[in-house]
């Protein structure tokens, strides 16, 4: 007889990390619901860390000093990566503003020869201040907020991602769909 621990150890998917980095309101965690529905309807475990929810659960007390978006990163990965490492296809709509703590990240997959691919959703600040979901580049523009990644704190861009996506020249399905090529391609979908 079969038990259930058999039936999910010989039915483990290969997980991975999916880093999706990018200025606010660049298309992120859009993207990232829409790649999760397809994984998800095609049997594969997906979770989507949003970088809002892990700041109020995880990150909490954590402000937006170089030092704590450091940290705040570095949870991020971690979670990402052990639940990568147990099959599940970690999706992360994170800004992770800083090269140095997205490699750390990066380096830390790799140590534990867990998959990781970043995406740079590469949207101009431009476009970003015209959707403005969540209303902070108003705020930065009427005096109400300092520290807006992109505006007035740095947004080091990634040299070398895995992906660049230009969100303002194509849908949030043609979007998703270029990650899953690129996650097929690499035996991650």
């Amino acid at each position: 007889m079969t038990t259930t621990t058999e039936i999910q150890e010989n039915h483990v998917t290969t997980g991975a990390t999916v880093w999706l980095t990018g200025l606010p309101s660049a298309g992120k965690t859009t993207i990232a619901y829409e790649l999760a529905g397809r994984l998800r309807e095609e049997g594969h475990r997906v979770e989507v860390l949003d970088g809002d929810e892990i700041r109020e659960f995880i990150s909490a007390g954590l402000g937006f000093s170089r030092e704590d978006r450091h940290t705040n990163v570095q949870r991020i990965g971690f979670v990402a990566e052990l639940l990568a490492r147990n099959g599940v296809t970690a999706l992360v709509p994170v800004i992770a503003p800083y090269a140095d703590s997205r490699d750390a990240v990066r380096k830390r997959h790799e140590a534990n020869g867990t998959a990781y691919v970043e995406v740079h959703v590469a949207t101009p600040v431009e476009v970003c201040s015209v959707r403005d979901v969540k209303g902070l580049y108003a705020k930065q523009a009427a005096g109400e907020l300092t520290g807006l990644t992109g505006v007035d704190d740095p947004y080091e861009e990634p040299v070398a991602p895995d992906l660049r996506i230009e969100s303002q020249d194509q849908t949030v399905q043609e979007s998703a769909a270029a990650v899953y090529a690129l996650l097929s391609e690499r035996g991650l979908a």
